[in-house]
């Protein structure tokens, strides 16, 4: 893996990401983007080193099982990503800031020449992604601040493993890997709901062949529940969304669509609190709700999850990997609005 001078690679995230009208943001990235590499080294070493801990060795060698499946299974990437590892001295590799206006689930859009336009702005330090929120929050947007385990660079670099994902579960480890490769199968700059749900079905798709080979009945019943909680979070979050949609396209007034909104998110509160009772307890979603409510928690709610069913069906008439991700392929040349229809028509019964 190539390691770049820190000033170099300052300047080569600047021209990827368009210039450097905004440097302290583009420093920030490169410098963050930099310490990775430089803390990341192969799994093969961390495995010889008579200081890596047990625990280490047993997750970094079930990585090294994953990776090799995604290529021989799932014709994901056989590149350099993944095959290295880095330790941080922090819970998450990044903090994403969400904003919106006040009364629209619309979010805040910031576009860069690779990636197109996002929803959401990284940060490698907490405590920056705080400061930026402050300042959106200052400009009466809704804000949200959310730590990120990982991400794709798209192919243009090696990503490594993490510390801030390693321990998950196998089945969790597996889904994680194979949703990030498959961002670098295909990748359509500024649209996000194509991009996520492919990688969601490749993820899904994925895990079911790697739990049918690699796990045991436990693995598979313990995967299928954390699967059933997702997508019982997911349709309480859509259900309050919309809600909130019907409010602010009604003909109210902005005094009135703030009190419905605050009755809104209250509402939503509750209903977790009864979904996790009919968990039993569970409490993994606990900080999604740690800051106050906002239309930012909400923005995107659906990005992973649009067209997620069109992209299994597609899958499933192609019956290969291969196949699949050729007409995935030839679905990211056409324009967004014909790409988006064509998407609805194979989500259609």
């Amino acid at each position: 893996m190539a390691r770049w001078p820190a000033r170099l690679l300052v300047g080569t995230v600047c021209l990827l990401l368009g210039g450097c009208t905004q440097l302290r943001y583009y420093t920030q990235a490169a410098q963050g983007q930099y310490a990775l590499w430089s803390g990341a080294r192969p799994i093969g070493d961390w495995l010889d080193d008579p200081a890596t801990e047990p625990r280490l060795k047993v997750r970094l060698a079930k990585a090294q099982q994953i990776r090799r499946f995604a290529v021989s299974e799932l014709d994901l990437p056989d590149n350099g990503s993944y095959k290295n590892y880095a330790a941080l001295r922090r819970p998450f590799v990044l903090w994403n800031v969400v904003a919106t206006p006040e009364l629209s689930l619309q979010p805040l859009q910031w576009c860069f020449p690779i990636a197109g336009c996002v929803s959401y702005r990284g940060y490698y330090s907490k405590e920056e992604a705080l400061a930026y929120a402050d300042e959106l929050r200052a400009q009466h947007y809704d804000v949200q601040v959310g730590g990120v385990p990982a991400y794709s660079t798209l192919g243009w670099f090696d990503d490594p493993l993490l510390s801030t994902f390693i321990n998950y579960n196998d089945a969790e480890l597996a889904r994680l890997i194979f949703h990030e490769l498959a961002h670098q199968v295909v990748y359509v700059p500024g649209d996000s709901a194509f991009n996520e749900s492919f990688a969601s079905a490749v993820e899904e798709a994925g895990v079911q062949r790697w739990l049918a080979r690699e796990g045991n009945d436990s693995m598979r019943t313990a995967y299928a529940q954390y699967a059933a909680r997702r997508q019982d979070f997911l349709a309480l979050l859509l259900k309050y969304r919309g809600e909130l949609e019907s409010v602010y396209a009604s003909d109210a007034s902005d005094a009135d669509k703030r009190a419905r909104k605050a009755q809104v998110f209250a509402a939503l509160q509750e209903a977790y609190q009864v979904l996790k009772k009919n968990w039993g307890g569970f409490a993994g979603y606990d900080r999604w709700f740690e800051q106050p409510l906002s239309n930012a928690h909400l923005a995107s709610v659906s990005t992973y999850n649009e067209f997620l069913p069109a992209f299994k069906k597609l899958l499933e008439e192609k019956k290969n990997f291969r196949a699949f991700y050729a007409a995935v392929h030839t679905m990211a040349q056409i324009k967004k609005p014909e790409r988006r229809q064509a998407l609805e028509q194979l989500s259609s019964p």
